[in-house]
């Protein structure tokens, strides 16, 4: 039997993070980024109802129901994603492949299903890694031009499921453009433009404007415990690979779980 399986759930939680349905999408943004977790779970009188993240905030800020709304009178309740799963400490971590192959994140409940942990594709990849390189562990990266408008950047994401591309010039890279930018750009307009002018600011945003540059990378040869050490360290969840000088792909944390 591999070691692996000798490791309880119980050994790899973490505390849990949550927001109540109660709150306000502005509050559990600024926690999701202040704590650096993707997603949150969501409570209701202390029984867990679901699940709340970046994209699910950014898709409720774009919204037309949304446009005359600031962030700070938008409830939780109309982000919650209630398709979660969930497991008990006393299982082995073996479970936890699976589970978050599918979802961001794994509640853990004790005997009476009160909440206790969660466990990310972070917390796992903390223990486990995957055997192969980094070409074995790779999804396709997509990519935008930096002058394309932020509007249509988001319905390609949406529309594709995609959660992140590479943002060029050309075929210069400048950087990346995540579901994260995409929220955090839609909060900042909410706050700061009246609702009768945000719909025509929020058309004239470019990518440009909400990317994250420069963008990190790492060589192919690069061992997969080194990239992930350094994805945990610096709190990113994709970093581009580089192969004879041009992006071979992107290692994300979901694909490294795809890989174990």
């Amino acid at each position: 039997m591999s070691d692996r399986f000798q490791v309880l759930i119980k050994d790899v939680m973490a505390k849990p993070i949550t927001i109540a349905k109660s709150a306000f999408v502005s509050e559990a943004l600024e926690k999701m980024l202040d704590e650096g977790v993707d997603p949150l779970i969501v409570t209701n009188n202390g029984t867990v109802i679901g699940t709340t993240s970046r994209a699910a905030i950014a898709e409720t800020l774009g919204s037309k129901k949304t446009q005359a709304m600031k962030a700070t009178s938008i409830h939780v309740a109309n982000t919650v994603e209630e398709n979660f799963t969930s497991a008990y400490p006393d299982q082995s971590i073996d479970v936890l492949v699976p589970l978050l192959q599918r979802y961001k994140l794994v509640v853990v409940l004790d005997p009476d299903h009160r909440l206790i942990g969660q466990v990310t594709t972070g917390d796992l990849l903390k223990v486990l890694r995957p055997a192969g390189g980094l070409l074995d562990a790779m999804e396709p990266a997509r990519s935008i031009q930096a002058d394309e408008r932020a509007v249509h950047l988001r319905r390609r994401m949406l529309d594709g499921e995609i959660n992140r591309f590479i943002v060029e010039d050309g075929e210069t890279v400048l950087g990346i453009v995540t579901e994260t930018d995409v929220a955090k750009a839609l909060y900042a307009f909410k706050d700061i433009v009246e609702g009768t002018r945000q719909d025509y600011r929020i058309r004239n945003l470019l990518v440009r404007d909400i990317m994250t540059s420069p963008l990190i990378s790492v060589d192919a040869s690069m061992d997969v415990s080194d990239v992930i050490d350094l994805m945990l360290k610096k709190n990113i969840s994709s970093v581009p690979v580089m192969q004879n000088g041009r992006i071979a792909g992107l290692v994300t944390r979901n694909s490294l779980v795809q890989a174990l």
